[in-house]
C-alpha cells in the first residue's frame, strides 16, 4: 500500500454504527465529534519515541511540546465523554508520571494498569530493558461509571489452581475459582504471522481491547478511537456488539481498519490511493 496522510479536512466513511474518520485526531475530536456522546475512550497515541507510522515519523521537538498536544488531545476526551463515561489512556514509561498528573487534574484515576509482556527477543544490553506499558483507567463520575466486573473473570491461583479452602469463615470454603483481574496483565504482544498481525510499529492485541471494552461498556454503547492504527478497538468492539467512532490520520492504516470492520469498498480505495 502507498503511504498517504490525511486530507485537509477529516473524511468520514462507514455506517452510523461503525464510523472511520480519514483526519488529524485532534482537530476531528474538536469538529466532527459531538461532546457528551462517547460511552468509552480508548487512547493509545503517539508516544513521541520516534516510532514511524506510514509516511510519518512521531517528533515533538521538546517534552513540553509533546505534553503540551497531549493536554489538548486529553481535554477534547473528557468534553467527548457522556457522564457515565470512561476513558483507557496508554503512555511510554517516560511520560507516565506527567500523564499521570494531567489525567487526574481532569478525571478520577481508578486504576494504574501495567501491562506486561514478554521480550521481542532482542533486549537492551546496557540497562534494564522496558517490558511494560502504562494504561490509565479513568472515569469522570466515581460514583457512576460502567464496569461489567463479570464479564472479565479469570482463573484465580488460590482457588482453580491451588484449591485452597479459606478457614477463616465459619464453615471452611474453597475460595473462589474466578476473580476480576488486578491491575497487571500479562497479555502477549501482537507477532508477526499471528492471525490478528498487521504492519504496524505499536498495534495492541484484541485480547487486551476485549477487556478493556467488555469491562467498560455494554451492548449498544459508543466506543472511540483518536488514534486508530490498526482499528482494533473497532474491531473489538463489532464482534462484541457495540458501536465505534475511530480516527487514522495515514491512509494505509484506513485501509486496514476498513477491511477489519467489513467497510471496505472499491469507492474507499480509490479515494485513498
Amino acid at each position: 500500500m502507498t503511504p498517504c496522510t490525511h486530507p485537509p479536512s477529516a473524511e468520514r466513511f462507514g455506517t452510523t454504527t461503525h464510523q472511520v474518520y480519514w483526519g488529524d485526531g485532534l482537530s476531528t475530536l474538536r469538529d466532527s465529534i459531538d461532546n457528551e456522546s462517547i460511552d468509552l475512550i480508548f487512547v493509545d497515541p503517539p508516544y513521541n519515541i520516534g516510532k514511524k507510522f506510514g509516511a510519518n515519523r512521531e517528533s515533538w521537538p521538546t517534552e513540553e511540546s509533546y505534553l503540551s498536544w497531549c493536554e489538548e488531545w486529553i481535554d477534547e476526551c473528557v468534553n467527548k465523554l457522556t457522564p457515565r463515561g470512561s476513558m483507557y489512556v496508554m503512555c511510554s514509561t517516560q511520560s507516565f508520571a506527567p500523564i499521570d498528573i494531567i489525567l487526574r487534574r481532569r478525571l478520577s484515576i481508578l486504576s494504574r494498569i501495567i501491562w506486561s509482556y514478554d521480550s521481542s527477543g532482542v533486549q537492551a544490553r546496557s540497562c534494564f530493558g522496558s517490558l511494560w506499558e502504562p494504561i490509565f483507567h479513568c472515569v469522570k463520575n466515581v460514583h457512576d461509571y460502567t464496569f461489567n466486573a463479570e464479564d472479565i473473570l479469570v482463573e484465580a491461583r488460590t482457588g482453580a489452581v491451588r484449591k485452597l479452602i479459606d478457614y477463616r469463615k465459619a464453615v471452611p470454603t474453597p475460595y473462589s475459582t474466578k476473580k476480576v483481574p488486578g491491575n497487571v496483565w500479562n497479555i502477549p504482544r501482537v507477532r508477526y504471522r499471528m492471525p490478528e498481525y498487521e504492519d504496524h510499529p505499536s498495534q495492541k492485541p484484541e485480547s487486551l481491547m476485549e477487556r478493556i471494552i467488555l469491562a467498560s461498556s455494554n451492548p449498544g454503547d459508543v466506543v472511540l478511537d483518536p488514534f486508530a492504527g490498526t482499528f482494533t478497538t473497532a474491531a473489538v468492539a463489532q464482534k462484541n456488539n457495540r458501536r465505534s467512532i475511530s480516527i487514522e490520520r495515514e491512509g494505509e492504516y484506513v485501509k486496514v481498519g476498513l477491511r477489519r470492520i467489513g467497510l471496505q469498498s472499491d469507492a474507499t480505495l480509490e479515494w485513498l490511493a
